[in-house]
């Protein structure tokens, strides 16, 4: 009999953690350390698809199945990369008003048994209401996203800073996406109904 598969979650993220929660799948989650700097000359989906990967292959045990996945916002070829604090957050949402905002999230499957790794990268893509200071502010004391790229938390009150998303997996937009996963899941071996 086989012995049953461990799933594992290559990520600190809080709010990856909470999506793949949804699934209903017992899992382990581990953040692999990691440099995330882009390579010179390197597309933000590509950035995203590399880390991934490597964030999957970071934590490859054993018999295990191993998620990586990686998220880089863009507007207008610039990078828009978690802010860290208040007055990045402020100036990344006076540059964001009115403008709409490229998310690249990435997803990699890893099955250690395996030498090939599933890999997909799920485009979304956000149109920001305009916003002025004021409004900026009061989202800002509020939500406080700070661990978010382009400091705007969807799954959120930054709902509010939004004009439209378009995507085909809606949970990319949080940092894993669901409808991929569970496809990749599926092939895999390890259906999630």
């Amino acid at each position: 009999m086989e012995q049953p598969r461990r799933l594992v979650l290559a990520s600190g993220s809080p709010y990856r953690k909470a999506l793949l929660e949804r699934l209903g799948l017992p899992f382990e989650a581990h953040s692999p350390d990691l440099d995330e700097a882009p390579l010179p000359g390197e597309s933000p989906a590509d950035t995203a698809l590399r880390l991934a990967v490597l964030k999957a292959r970071a934590l490859a045990y054993r018999g295990e199945l191993v998620i990586g996945s990686d998220q880089v916002a863009s507007c207008e070829g610039r990078r828009y990369d978690k802010p860290g604090n208040h007055a990045n957050a402020v100036r990344q949402l006076r540059e964001l008003s009115g403008r709409t905002v490229d998310f690249h999230t990435a997803l990699a499957l890893l099955d250690t048994r395996k030498p090939e790794v599933q890999t997909r990268v799920v485009l979304c893509r956000v149109a920001f209401r305009v916003l002025d200071d004021a409004r900026i502010e009061a989202y800002l004391q509020r939500e406080k996203p700070y661990d978010c790229a382009a400091s705007a938390k969807a799954e959120g009150l930054g709902i509010a800073l939004i004009r439209s998303i378009e995507t085909d997996d809606p949970s990319s937009l949080i940092g894993l996406p669901l409808i991929a996963l569970c496809e990749m899941l599926e092939r895999a071996g390890m259906p999630v109904l």
